[in-house]
Parts: structure tokens; sequence; C-alpha cells
């Protein structure tokens, strides 16, 4: 009777199955050595779009650019490098010397069930949480359920025990190679510690601190500006509090208007993402960021603007409420004027006012830009900001 026949399937050489899972592993690590780069240029390069950064939907950025893509001090990214490093020497310590036999493969299949679950947890965060999908994500989930069911596979072919004695097995295998993997995977953690304290905490964007005094002001047209007196260039912004990639370009702008002090001014007007108070917006998008544009509206009169706009890129979003009282207390407002301010008709018209100016001059998103009458949206060409430098 033909192997076929009789319901078995001869299994592939055990080497087929090692090499596999390597490259699936491998395959692991590179992508989230690229999730780690993608990460750290996205919170410190401000022309930087990841090629995965296609729609609201489907955007590596915004994924990167979420609270959740920080876990307990660490990007998450790192934690998957420190996770595949663990695998692969698992892997390796898996295969015996003469190449006949995975071992291990209870405590691999362990570690890729641990590896699938957090994948589920992400991937349910990014849906929930984020409304938005990294595909470079996808494909390390998809990497991690394949490695599972190899696994799964390679023992099923290999092994009769049951997981109980398999366990066991393993357990007298640790035993017998403690010093060994003892050596190796507490160099593993020394270093997996000493990275993760040494990563400055990049996506932490503050505004930039200055010994100079710089000027600030309004326009005749009652728009505060921060700069030179008299600009050889004016930059006008639009932005949304709300908006990841307005607080990474407004800050660095500000830093370059302390490099520039005699050169540059940078104006500010308010364009939110808010659909209660942008005609633009058909549908639930930043919602709140129309109520700190007013904040902000309602801190020019008290003249302390730009202390406010600062409070107010660095407020938390991640819980989705605002808190006066916290707000004004950190930007030194009265927190009984603010709370009347944010219903304040003539208020609300001025943002109104700003809102169309955006749209009349085919501002489309955030951050928008007016220099010398032309628009542009979402960064500046280097061009423009290079003259300043001549």
């Amino acid at each position: 009777m033909s192997n076929r026949q009789s319901g078995y399937i001869k299994p592939l050489p055990v080497m087929v199955y090692f090499v596999i899972v390597l490259i699936l592993c491998m395959a692991g690590l590179a992508v989230s050595l690229y999730l780690s780069f993608s990460h750290y240029r996205v919170y410190t390069d401000i022309g930087y779009r990841s090629f995965c950064a296609i729609s609201r939907a489907v955007n590596c950025d915004t994924v990167s650019q979420s609270p959740y893509s920080i876990f307990l001090g660490v990007p998450v990214p790192i934690w998957g490098i420190i996770g595949y490093v663990f695998m692969l020497v698992t892997i390796v310590f898996s295969l015996n010397t003469r190449g006949k036999k995975i071992r291990l493969l209870a405590t691999l299949i362990f570690m890729a069930l641990i590896f699938s679950l957090v994948s589920l947890c992400l991937g349910i965060i990014s849906a929930v949480k984020i409304h938005s999908y990294c595909i470079m994500c996808i494909a390390t989930y998809a990497i991690n359920f394949m490695l599972l069911y190899m696994f799964w596979l390679t023992r099923r072919r290999f092994e009769n025990n049951g997981f109980i004695e398999s366990f066991k097995l393993d357990s007298n295998f640790w035993k017998s190679i403690k010093t060994k993997a003892l050596c190796f995977y507490l160099t593993l953690i020394a270093l997996s510690l000493v990275t993760a304290l040494s990563i400055p905490p990049y996506w932490k964007l503050k505004p930039p601190h200055t010994n100079i005094v710089l000027h600030t002001g309004f326009t005749n047209k009652g728009f505060p500006w921060i700069g030179a007196e008299k600009p050889e260039l004016t930059i006008t912004e639009f932005t949304d509090y709300f908006c990841f990639q307005c607080k990474k370009m407004h800050f660095y702008l500000r830093a370059l208007v302390s490099q520039y002090p005699d050169k540059l001014r940078l104006v500010h007007r308010q364009f939110p993402m808010d659909h209660k108070f942008n005609p633009m917006i058909k549908e639930t998008f930043h919602p709140g960021s129309g109520i700190m544009a007013l904040i902000a509206i309602y801190a020019e009169t008290q003249h302390k603007f730009w202390e406010t706009n600062d409070v107010l890129y660095n407020y938390d979003i991640s819980k989705h409420a605002i808190y006066l009282r916290k707000i004004a207390k950190a930007a030194h407002l009265d927190v009984h004027k603010l709370a009347r301010a944010v219903h304040d008709l003539l208020l609300i018209h001025k943002l109104e006012k700003d809102i169309f100016f955006g749209i009349k001059h085919h501002i489309t998103g955030t951050p928008g830009y007016i220099i010398d009458g032309k628009t542009y949206i979402g960064d500046i060409p280097p061009e423009i900001l290079n003259s300043l430098s001549k």
C-alpha cells in the first residue's frame, strides 16, 4: 500500500522545517528593524513619509504617531526586535548537532503563541483606537501566525508526545545546557535593558528652548506672529492641534525662527479638521480640535497666545477629552473666563474667518502654508527654507 493510500505523509527532511522557521524569524526581525527606523524618522524628519502612508485607513505613519506605539517607555518595534532575537537564539538551540531533530518545539510553540496574541492585541488597537493600519505591522502579524503554524506542524511531524511530556523534555534539555543558555540569555537581557534605557525619548516633541528673546506681535489683521519684525521670509501656517504633522512642523519652524530671528516670521492661523467647525469635513475627524482652536484664539485676547499654543500642542489627546481646568492652569488663564470663551460668538466668528480664508486659498488639509501668495500642503519646499541661510 502506498503512503498516499495509507494516509501517511512522509515528512520533509527536518532541515527544511528548520530553515523555514529561521527565515520567517529573520524576516520578522528585518521588518521590526525597518519599523524602528521608520518610527524614529516619523518623529525627527519633517519631510519623511513612509512608503505605506497610503490613506487615512492604511497609514504606517499614523500608527507610529499614536501613543500606542510606545510601550513601557520603549517603541513597540524595538520590543519586536528583542523578541525575534530571543526566538532566533532559541531556534538555534533547538537543532541538535547532527541536524536530524528539532528540540524545544513546545517552548517555541509557546513563544510563537505569545507573539501571535500580542499581534492580535495590536491589531485590535489599530482597529478600535487608532483607526488606521500599518502594512508592515500586519506583515509581522502574518509572520507570527506562520511561525506558530510551522512550529505546530513540525511538532506534529516529528513528535508523538503530549504537550506536558514535551515541556518536561524541554525542561530536561534546558538543564543539560544550563550554563550555555544562561550565558546567552542573560547577555541578551542585559543588551535589551541597555538598549531600552539608552533610547532618548525622541517621540516627546517639545518646543525648542532658546536663550534668544523672540519678538512677537499681531499682523495688521490681528493674527499672532513670532520672529522678525522686518522679515525677509514670512510663513503663514494653518494648523490643527490634534494633527501630529502640524505639531512636528510647527516646532521645526519655531526652531528656524530661533535660528534666524531677524529673517523669518511665523504667522499662526487656525484650521481645525473638526466637522463641527470646518465645512470641508463631512465625517467625524479630530473632534474637539475646534474647541482647542477657540482656546488659542481666546489666549490671543489675553496676550498669552504663544504660551498657550505650546500647551495645546503638548496636550495629551489619547483620552479624547478636553479638560479646561488643566489647560487653564498650564497656560495661566482664568478657567471661568476660558469656559465662557469657547462659546463666545465673536471668537467663533474669528475661527470661521480663518477656516474660510484657508479654504479660499486651497488649504485642503493640515498643516497648510501660504508663502508669498502660494499655498503648500503638508510641508514646505526645502529651497524656500534653504534661502534663509543665504
